[in-house]
């Protein structure tokens, strides 16, 4: 699989999309490595824990900490590593782990009736929330790493960190590579 064609989304930053990695429901920690093409298991999460939303990134950005921008899509069901989603941003939670200040985008399948409507955090089950919040909290706590939750961020502010890890994503790749505008 080749993903660095793929481009940011239908409409960024309010329509993206979204690759996943960890299928909600799931202990296994995937990572896509791009110089062979696949899926690996990278770890087995250390907490009897599992993803609570599909987990993944964004095509076409790149975070402060060298990665892509991370996303965490709710859907009605899981889906499989490297299935790609239409996703559209609701907000993002931003924490603090080893590598600084990490933005998890969380967003809803803009192709599951279930979720139409849905464009704000303001329209997530409060509890849903909850559960990312206390996931990022703890999920490394056995790693002996620390991780901070500082606070959600709105639509407005989440599209602004989406644009700006794409403008450090296209102004990084290789002028061979670059779509033109």
């Amino acid at each position: 699989m080749n993903f660095a064609t793929l481009p940011l989304g239908p409409q960024p930053p309010n329509e993206i999309y979204g690759i996943v990695e960890i299928p909600q429901g799931s202990s296994n920690k995937y990572e896509y490595r791009p110089e062979l093409g696949v899926f690996v298991l990278d770890r087995v999460l250390y907490s009897p824990l599992f993803y609570p939303c599909e987990y993944g990134w964004i095509p076409e950005t790149l975070s402060e900490d060298g990665d892509p921008l991370d996303v965490l899509i709710l859907a009605t069901h899981p889906t499989f590593p490297g299935c790609v989603l239409v996703a559209r941003p609701v907000g993002a939670l931003r924490m603090r782990d080893e590598k600084g200040v990490d933005h998890k985008v969380i967003a809803v399948s803009a192709r599951d009736p279930r979720f139409d409507g849905m464009i704000a955090l303001a329209d997530l089950p409060p509890h849903r929330l909850t559960e990312v919040e206390h996931f990022f909290r703890v999920y490394k706590e056995l790693e002996h790493k620390e991780t901070e939750i500082l606070g959600w961020l709105g639509r407005e502010e989440t599209g602004e960190v989406i644009m700006a890890c794409h403008a450090r994503a296209l102004a990084t790749r290789p002028a061979r590579m670059r779509r033109r505008a």
